[in-house]
């Protein structure tokens, strides 16, 4: 009876280091819990007036949680497998690792394109929402963080890089002899993302392509003809070309020539003129800064009234808009004066002396 009553009572002291494990793994999950509900609510309205502070902590809110966990499972095995040294070897080398990767993860979100830091980045050198040298910067940050990780963690485990890091040098060589379009591809985008000859949205024309820029990507740019065609473009052709930047125009020009009858009186005309001159001025559509109509020149079947200005839009489909009122409003401008536009005609004129010559030498 007493033999069985010890047993019972050795095998209820064996659950004991269990059950105090289970409480720990408990505990600092009830920590975590409680850390995330308050903690985090209390640094968050600490710090609202910071948005980099705040940014930051949303970025390490789950990484944090994470590593309360491993914590947590960390300290529950140590404290039950105390005399397992094989265990607790292979323990401490998941513990640091998996500290190492949330702290990675933390640092990865951190590095978002969204993220205040490069927000700041961007503001502190004039970068505008529509480049594409935050996304650049927050992919390159992202890569390095992510080789840091997987080098301290392959180390953590014993692995040796050095061969993996030699091997690289030795290949670098016949990579980059392969790969050299790519490289020039690469730094043309960085090129372009440092001088922003255009931006996503702009509408461009260079020597190979025109249309609107739809994406700028690490190796080429793709842009969308007015024939509603994809083209993509490599970086380096690009770099390498004039690129006229139509999006970038203050105000867009319209010239062109009008031809009215060549027996229009001079009054006639010059009354046009200044009312057409007058009526350009006073529109609202038109930019005041520069507007020229002169009668310029004598054609064979035509006089040449010659018109130059522009209009505020860049738009296209506005443009039009504002050309063709404005041409409208010079024609009723020139009915109203009684001045006829120039057509292709042809005269025949035959003279009475002519005539009166043959006459006489018939008889």
């Amino acid at each position: 009876m007493i033999e069985n009553w010890f047993v019972e009572l050795d095998e209820a002291l064996r659950l004991v280091p269990l059950g105090i494990a289970i409480g720990i793994f408990l505990l600092f999950l009830f920590i975590r819990k409680m850390f995330v509900r308050y903690m985090f609510s209390f640094l968050v309205k600490r710090l609202h007036r910071s948005s980099t502070a705040v940014k930051a902590i949303e970025a390490f809110q789950k990484p944090l949680q994470a590593i309360l966990l491993m914590l947590g499972v960390y300290l529950a095995i140590v404290y039950y497998a105390q005399e397992n040294w094989l265990i607790l070897s292979a323990l401490h080398r998941l513990f640091r690792s998996g500290i190492v990767i949330a702290v990675g993860v933390g640092f990865y979100n951190m590095s978002a394109s969204s993220s205040t830091l490069l927000e700041s980045v961007s503001k502190k050198f004039g970068v505008d929402e529509a480049s594409m040298l935050i996304p650049f910067l927050s992919k390159a940050v992202r890569f390095v963080i992510i080789i840091l990780v997987a080098t301290v963690v392959i180390s953590e485990w014993g692995f040796s890089i050095n061969g993996v890091v030699a091997g690289m040098g030795l290949g670098s060589l016949a990579i980059a002899l392969a790969a050299k379009d790519t490289l020039g591809n690469i730094l043309g985008g960085i090129i372009i993302i440092i001088e922003k000859p255009f931006s996503k949205g702009d509408w461009i024309l260079t020597p190979s392509v025109e249309g609107v820029v739809e994406d700028i990507t690490f190796r080429s740019s793709q842009i969308r003809t007015f024939a509603d065609a994809i083209v993509t473009v490599p970086n380096s052709t690009l770099a390498d070309q004039p690129i006229t930047n139509w999006s970038r125009m203050g105000k867009r020009r319209i010239t062109f020539s009008l031809n009215v009858a060549i027996d229009t009186e001079a009054n006639k005309l010059r009354t046009a003129i200044d009312r057409i001159e007058q009526y350009l001025t006073e529109d609202p559509s038109v930019d005041p800064g520069t507007i020229m109509v002169r009668f310029n020149e004598i054609k064979e079947g035509s006089l040449g009234i010659f018109l130059y200005y522009f209009s505020k839009t860049v738009a296209w489909k506005e443009h039009l808009t504002v050309r063709q009122d404005t041409t409208l409003a010079m024609m009723r401008i020139l009915e109203e004066e009684g001045i006829k536009l120039a057509y292709p005609v042809q005269r025949v004129l035959l003279e009475n002396n002519l005539t009166s010559e043959k006459s006489v030498a018939r008889q």
